[in-house]
């Protein structure tokens, strides 16, 4: 089974998806965990879930502050009591990265999950938008990898929204300078 890692992280990853599928609210796994769901596993110290507006309120009336604590500072950054490991909720409506309005807003989570070991994960193309819509250099070498270990080509630039499209093009263009890099040592 994919999601039974022994560490930290898969610890607390385990315990948040089971009190949500508990409490009924839809969710589904982002970040470093979704990228393992995709074939590119990397380390990460902390678990990122998708959220509707109402099941972040429904998060924080049944599950904060008892299961986890606030961040001073941060709506949305939570901590598990039992090993602090964070929690990042991504909340539907909002924007990847700066947080700005732009063309691509975090989706309603049963719009975009595929199920990987009875787990909502998103799916390829929303988990590489998202990456892209971001904007930091970290999520684009994501994509880069997630190009490699998908073994996608320029046929996927289709499928993604217009604004991420050119983007996707150069971590493609970047996976395959790795490649040349690669061939020639």
């Amino acid at each position: 089974m994919f999601f039974e890692g022994r560490d930290q992280v898969h610890r607390t990853f385990g315990r948040i998806t089971s009190r949500l599928q508990k409490a009924n609210i839809p969710y589904a796994i982002v970040g470093a965990m979704a990228l393992a769901a995709h074939h590119y596993r990397r380390a990460t110290t902390d678990v990122d879930i998708l959220l509707t507006p109402e099941g972040f309120e429904e998060f924080q009336k049944r599950l904060v502050p008892k299961q986890y604590g606030r961040v001073r500072g941060r709506k949305r950054r939570f901590v598990d009591r039992v090993n602090a490991i964070g929690i990042d909720i991504l909340v539907t409506g909002l924007f990847p990265g700066t947080g700005k309005p732009g063309p691509i807003a975090y989706p309603h989570p049963d719009d975009v999950s595929e199920l990987v070991d009875d787990k909502p994960v998103v799916n390829l193309r929303t988990l590489v938008e998202l990456k892209l819509a971001a904007r930091r250099w970290r999520d684009f070498a994501d994509v880069v990898e997630l190009i490699r270990f998908n073994d996608l080509d320029e046929s996927f630039a289709q499928k993604l929204h217009p604004s991420v499209r050119s983007d996707y093009i150069e971590c493609l263009e970047e996976k395959r300078r790795e490649d040349e890099y690669e061939a020639r040592q």
